[in-house]
Formats: C-alpha cells, structure tokens, sequence
C-alpha cells in the first residue's frame, strides 16, 4: 500500500503573514471552502489570540466547512491555548497547534528562558492543549538551528505529554537539503517513542530551498508537509503546495509516496487566493505560472505537437488546466455560458451566474476571441469582490501629449447618480482623484499593477492595485479591454472594501 504524505496547508495563518496580504472573514471562507475541495488534511485558519478578527474568521471556519482538520496556531501560553479552543472548538475535527523556540539564539535573544524552562513549557502547555482536544500539533520554533540533542529530548518529552504531531520547521529558511534530511532521519533514530506521532516539517524559502528541503525530509522519512498555495509567507514565502504535490505525484518512481490531493483543483485555488490577496503569479512560476506549459521555441513547439511527452512531464489537465479558446461568443445563452464554466470547475448561483452572464456579453462585444482565462477573470471580477457601497457607471476621459489628462466620472452610491471632473497628471491619476472626491476617502496608493490576461491587441488587461489607509491595506482587482476602465474597477473595488471595512 502507498504511504500517503498529510498536506498541511497554512495559506490562512502563515501565507497571510506575507506582507500586503490581508483578508477578511468572507475571503477567508472563501479560500477555506476551496482547500476543503482541494482536499488537504488540515487547514491552519489562522492564529486566535493574534486578533478578534482573526478569532472570528476561524470559528466561521471550524462551523462551516468539513473535512480537513481545522486548526489554530497558538504559542505555548495558557491564554493562547484557550483562544485557539475557543476557536476551534466547534470544528468537524478540531486541532491546536502550539509552538516554542527551541534554538540557542531564540531561547536566550527573544525568550530569555533557560532550555530546562522552555521543555517544562512545552510539556505544560501540550497536556493543557490536549486536554481539550485529540489532535495536538508541536513546533520546534527555528529547529534547524537548535541542539539536536535537545531537540531529541524536548520531542520525546512532548509527545509522552500527548502530542500526535511534531513539526520540525525551518522558520528562518536556513537549512540545506542534505542536512535538513539528515535532521529528520537523526529525530527518527534518536527519539524512542516518536514511532507514536507524526513528523511533520515547514520550510521557508529564505534561500529558495523550501520545496527542495521539504521534498528531501519527506524523502527522509517524515509523513506531513506544511505549506502554501503559491507559496505565499513571510519574508521570502513557504513551500509550495503544488510544487510538493506535483512533485510527489510526477516522480512517484522516486518517492514511491501519495497525497490525498484532488489535483484537479490545483490552478483554481492559485487564482483564488492571487486573485484575493492582490499577489499576482509570476509567469515562471512552476506548475501554476502563465508561462509554465507554454511553448515558444519552434523544437519545443513541433515536438509537443507530435506528443506532448517530449516537453512536459505533466499533463495540464492534471492541475485543472485547460487552455481553450473562443469557446463562447456574443450569441451564446446562459446554458452555454453554465457548462462552460462547470467544465472550469465553477457551480455558481443563479444569481451570481447572471452577474457573469451580463460580464460576459459586454466582454464579447468588445473583443473576439473570448477564452478560458477570460472567463475565469469575469468569475473573480463578480464574485469575489466586496458589497459595490460604489459602482462605476461611465468614465469619460481626455489625454493627448498637449492636453492637461482630466476625467469625467459617474458613479452610483446608494440607488443615487453622483459625478464630478478631475485632472491629474495622466489619465489613472485624474480617475483616482475624481474617485477619491467621489466617495470622500483619501487612501495611499501603494501598488498599481497591470497584466495582460491573453495576447492580442483586444486582450483584456487585469489591474491590481493595492491601498492603505489607517495602517491597512485594502486590495482591488478589476479587469477590461479598456486598461483605463479596468484601473477605475480595481481602484473602486479596493475602495468598496475600505468603505465596507469602515462600516
């Protein structure tokens, strides 16, 4: 039988953590819902104590979605450990994860305890964690910087207090392959009962070696990954998920290992949480980048038209990919418009399929060929967005090289018709001033990011901008075959979600 590797994703705690990544309780939902259908093990929804907010979205979490573990990051404090029960408490499978530093410069720089003091707090806090529930996770905070020997001593005595889990983390992504799997095999040789728990591991990408030394702990023996979709994290990022996925799955002759991953869902929670966090994919990225089963060169191109096989090792289809094109047009009805996006893997609502419906005829006038990134775009555009407190009804604008840029704008708020006039120094400068006076809010642009989502002079082009104002941040994505239009909808989604955050 082919043993089975646990994915632990932490999109939700760690990934959030990445600077400029902040979601709120629906977005958080979300991305929760869409891990379940990924079908990872456990879900780390976020850290309780960190925040009322945080606390919330995990308890909506725990009570609404079902079957991965549901977990909350707590460190090794009493009131730490009661939040993350009190968040957690009304999950199908509820899990604490506490943790402790346990490297010589943590325990002396940052907790200025002795290492006798910090095992007798680990073994302290664990029996409190498991004494509200079954499944108990441990981290050794910077354990590939720690003391092997009491490494060995603190894993042994935790898991003798209850733990069903010990995770290994390289927290400061220091570690090389080698000897992050020497670690592993040395922890599994030299600690009595770790027969009895898990041995998990979490690698940051510091030296952009997270995937690498996670795929070589695994090699060496370890049975649960954690990680994050697009690798997102503090500093540098996390492992990969779908780097670890894909890589268990493709070199199955090397690993002999699974994962319980539908990878089916893989591309479908890329975008998700990019399209939600205002993280945009680089092309090259692997298994989920724009560029990364594209052909450019002619030897490439002739052989994968003969098979596929000759240049890539994985199918498209494997991660939910497909590349379609001008598969609906402007004559098409709702029926078509429905299949097409379930074979995508979107079941929408009646309504909000309308929502898109709507999107998609007004796209399909503008520009020929419509194709699956087009639609996908339209989905993220309707229904992951914040209640629209503002919507654009028209945007005039005047540029030329001898012309001051000034703006035209017409918004609704609140069944109302508003409008004023702006310059600016170009045109995106006006229509952000104009909506600025409009909605009588004065953010920081921090971000304006713009992407093409196909090729051709009719593409449609994404904009992702990024705002903060009273220390948070707000992100809006909005997409047109006007790059113009497209900034006023991103520019306004962002503002929507400050307005709804205010309120």
């Amino acid at each position: 039988m082919t043993k089975i590797i646990k994915i632990f994703d932490t999109t939700l705690r760690d990934g959030e953590q990445c600077p400029g990544a902040s979601l709120n309780t629906e977005e958080k939902l979300d991305i929760a819902r869409q891990l379940a259908r990924l079908n990872v093990d456990v879900i780390e929804a976020g850290f309780a104590i960190a925040s009322p907010g945080d606390l919330d979205a995990i308890q909506q979490i725990a009570r609404t979605v079902k079957g991965p573990y549901i977990c909350s990051l707590a460190r090794c404090k009493k009131a730490d450990i009661e939040a993350a029960w009190e968040a957690v408490k009304d999950a199908e499978k509820p899990m604490i994860h506490t943790f402790i530093a346990t490297s010589p410069i943590h325990m002396e720089k940052k907790l200025r305890m002795k290492p006798a003091e910090v095992l007798e707090r680990a073994v302290e806090m664990v029996k409190l964690a498991k004494s509200h529930c079954a499944a108990v996770e441990f981290s050794c905070e910077d354990a590939s910087r720690s003391d092997p020997e009491f490494l060995y001593k603190i894993i042994e005595a935790v898991i003798d207090a209850g733990t069903t889990t010990v995770n290994i983390p390289d927290t400061v992504g220091y570690t090389l392959p080698d000897e992050y799997g020497n670690l592993i095999k040395s922890i599994i040789k030299n600690v009595p009962n770790m027969d009895k728990a898990a041995i998990s591991v979490h690698c940051h990408n510091d030296l952009g070696l997270g995937v690498a030394n996670s795929l070589a702990a695994v090699k060496a023996g370890a049975t649960q990954v954690e990680c994050t979709i697009n690798g997102i994290g503090e500093r540098a990022g996390n492992a990969s998920l779908e780097e670890i996925v894909m890589a268990i799955k493709t070199r199955n002759d090397f690993f002999g290992l699974a994962t319980n991953i539908n990878t089916k869902e893989i591309y479908k929670a890329s975008r998700l949480v990019s399209n939600l966090t205002g993280l945009l994919v680089q092309p090259n990225k692997a298994i989920v980048g724009a560029n990364a089963f594209a052909h450019e060169a002619g030897i490439h191109q002739h052989g994968v038209m003969c098979a596929r096989e000759t240049y890539e090792i994985m199918d498209p289809s494997d991660i939910g990919l497909k590349e379609s094109k001008l598969v609906l047009g402007k004559h098409s009805g709702r029926s078509a418009l429905k299949k097409r996006l379930e074979a995508l893997g979107y079941k929408l609502s009646k309504v909000n399929l309308e929502k898109s419906y709507h999107s998609f005829i007004k796209l399909a006038d503008k520009k020929k060929d419509i194709t699956d990134r087009d639609l996908e775009s339209i989905v993220s555009e309707e229904i992951y967005t914040a209640p629209e407190v503002y919507k654009l009804k028209s945007l005039n604008i005047t540029a030329g090289t001898k012309r001051k840029p000034s703006t035209e704008l017409v918004l609704i708020h609140k069944g109302k018709t508003i409008k004023t006039k702006a310059t600016g120094s170009g045109p995106v400068d006006a229509t952000y001033k104009a909506v600025k006076k409009l909605t009588k809010t004065d953010p920081k642009l921090v971000d304006y990011v713009i992407q093409a989502i196909t090729g051709g002079t009719d593409a449609q082009g994404e904009v992702t901008v990024r705002l903060t104002d009273k220390g948070r941040i707000f992100v809006g994505h909005g997409a047109d075959t006007d790059i113009l239009v497209a900034s006023a909808k991103a520019y306004l989604a962002a503002i929507n979600r400050l307005v709804s955050a205010a309120e």
